[in-house]
C-alpha cells in the first residue's frame, strides 16, 4: 500500500469532516433552533427551509468521510496493533451509525409540517411542540454518539503515541479530544448543568493540527517499513505465507 497516499487521504477526509460537522451540527442548529420556543424553532425551519436541509446535507458528507476514515485509521494503525486498530473503528462506525439514526428526528420535522392527513388532527401548536420535541431527541442521540467517537479516539491515540511513524504529540492532543468527548457525555448523564462544549471544542486542536500533518507531512516512511517488518517477523510462518 501507499502509506503516504493513505496519510493525505486521510488528511483530505479529516479536514472535510470538522467542516461539515461543524456547519451541520453546530452553525445550523444554533440559527434555526430556539430552545423552549417551539413557534419561533418552526417559523425558522419555514424562512430558513433550504439551510435546515443543508444541514442534513453536511452531516451526509460528515459521515461519509468518517466511514472512510474508519477504513484508512485502521489501516495506518494495524502495523502498531491490528487488535485495538480494529476496535477503534469500530468505536468509529459505532458513532457514526448512532448519530445517522439521531439524524432521523433531525429530518422529521419536514414530516410533521407536511399536509398528511392524518396530521391534521392535531393543532397547530401541538404540531410545532412535536417539531421541536424531535429536534431535542436529535440532540439527545448526538449526546450517545460523542462516546463512541471519543473512545474512537481515546484508542487511535495511544497508537500513534506507540507508532514511531507519527508525532507524539499528536497522539496527546487526540487523547484531550477523545476524553473531553466521553466526559461530556457521562456529564450529561450524571450532571447535566457541568456538560459545558469547552468539552467537545477540545478535540478542535488537535484534530486541524492532524489532519493539516497528514495532509502535508504525511507518516515516517522508514519508521512505517520498519513497524510494518517487525510485525511480520512476530507472525508465525504459516501467516506470513499466507500474507505472502
Amino acid at each position: 500500500m501507499n502509506v503516504q497516499r493513505y496519510a493525505r487521504v486521510a488528511g483530505v477526509l479529516f479536514l472535510l469532516s470538522m467542516v461539515a460537522g461543524g456547519f451541520g451540527e453546530a452553525y445550523v442548529p444554533s440559527k434555526l433552533i430556539v430552545s423552549g420556543d417551539a413557534a419561533a424553532t418552526v417559523a425558522n425551519l419555514k424562512n430558513f427551509d433550504f439551510l435546515y436541509r443543508l444541514g442534513f446535507a453536511a452531516f451526509m458528507v460528515e459521515s461519509l468521510c468518517d466511514i472512510t476514515l474508519a477504513l484508512i485509521l485502521y489501516a495506518l494503525l494495524k502495523p502498531v496493533s491490528k487488535e485495538l486498530s480494529l476496535l477503534a473503528a469500530f468505536f468509529g462506525l459505532i458513532g457514526t451509525a448512532l448519530f445517522a439514526f439521531a439524524e432521523l428526528f433531525y429530518l422529521a420535522p419536514t414530516r410533521i409540517l407536511g399536509s398528511t392527513g392524518y396530521l391534521q388532527s392535531f393543532s397547530p401548536d401541538q404540531l410545532n411542540a412535536l417539531v421541536l420535541l424531535s429536534l431535542k431527541f436529535y440532540a439527545y442521540g448526538g449526546m450517545i454518539f460523542t462516546a463512541y467517537y471519543g473512545m474512537a479516539w481515546i484508542v487511535r491515540s495511544y497508537l500513534i503515541f506507540r507508532s514511531g511513524y507519527l508525532p507524539k504529540f499528536l497522539a496527546v492532543l487526540m487523547a484531550i479530544g477523545g476524553i473531553g468527548f466521553v466526559v461530556r457525555n457521562f456529564l450529561l448523564i450524571l450532571a447535566p448543568a457541568y456538560a459545558s462544549d469547552v468539552f467537545l471544542m477540545l478535540m478542535f486542536p488537535g484534530g486541524l493540527i492532524l489532519a493539516v500533518w497528514l495532509l502535508i507531512k504525511g507518516v515516517d516512511v522508514p519508521q512505517w517499513n520498519e513497524k510494518v517488518s517487525a510485525g511480520r517477523v512476530g507472525e508465525p510462518t504459516s501467516q506470513r505465507v499466507r500474507t505472502a
